[in-house]
């Protein structure tokens, strides 16, 4: 991994090859990341489905992020398993593959993930994965104003593939028993539902994340495997709420980040 200063004269010269200024972030309590402060960033759908796919399949030694973008997914799944794991991602987008390139060479991470740069429908593996995750953009073209911003717009709308198309991918990809791990909008979990079960898979698990108590279901994690489907409400689990009332994190929230080595932070109540 790089040290500090390291990390810092290759942000400076990353803010010279894009003209724009990058960040160095934490993704667990020791891997950084380098981030686009404009561009499409890490937040709490990758966070969660990184931690759902440890939580669900805690033991594997190989697996693929569909859509990898910049690394989250993939990387938060590689620091949880043991360092025998090695991880396949594939990614199409220029800007976010350029990017993922300098986060697996920041953390020392390159002689355990294979990248590849395409697309997910085209991609073809020489051997299953035991575990397959991905996080699908989330709107139909229609659905709103695409954003200038390439990454942005790769990140966010079905400009290249669908949950449809992630459901796939994953079935021609994965091991006979092995899990596919997704989040996707939960006002759209209908439509995520009919994506897989139509690819042969069944719901094992999953989880509403609501974002603060109070509030409704922001999105939804899916623990999937090959069979026959079952009815979701069989295997829908308690809500994941993110923060309390007063906005401070639960200690449902606290345990994940725990799990990534974060130290739990607590909220100065005192007026």
């Amino acid at each position: 991994m790089l040290s500090p200063d390291a990390l810092e004269a290759r942000r400076r010269v990353l803010e010279n090859e894009f003209g724009e200024i990058i960040t160095i972030d934490g993704l667990t309590s020791t891997l950084r990341i380098f981030q686009r402060k404009k561009g499409h960033r890490h937040s709490t759908d990758d966070l969660l489905t990184g931690w759902y796919a440890l939580e669900k399949s805690p033991h594997v030694t190989r697996a693929l992020d569909l859509g990898t973008g910049i690394g989250t997914v993939g990387l938060l799944v590689l620091a949880g398993m043991p360092l025998t794991m090695r991880l396949t991602c594939i990614e199409a987008q220029a800007v976010s593959f350029r990017l993922l390139g300098e986060n697996l060479r920041a953390n020392g991470l390159e002689a355990r993930v294979d990248a590849r740069c395409g697309d997910l429908r085209d991609f073809a593996a020489e051997e299953p994965f035991p575990l397959v995750t991905g996080s699908p953009p989330y709107f139909d073209i229609k659905a709103g104003i695409v954003p200038a911003d390439g990454q942005k717009a790769h990140a966010r709308f079905e400009l290249r593939g669908d949950v449809r198309d992630y459901a796939r991918a994953a079935k021609r990809h994965l091991a006979p028993e092995g899990l596919f791990v997704f989040c996707f909008p939960w006002p759209q979990k209908a439509r995520a539902l009919a994506a897989v079960h139509d690819e042969g898979f069944t719901v094992k698990a999953h989880r509403d994340v609501v974002p603060r108590e109070g509030l409704p279901p922001l999105f939804s994690l899916f623990a999937c495997g090959l069979g026959r489907p079952v009815d979701p409400a069989a295997t829908l689990e308690p809500p994941f709420v993110v923060r309390d009332q007063n906005g401070g994190y639960t200690q449902t929230m606290h345990d994940v980040r725990a799990r990534f080595g974060w130290v739990p932070f607590i909220r100065n109540t005192k007026p």
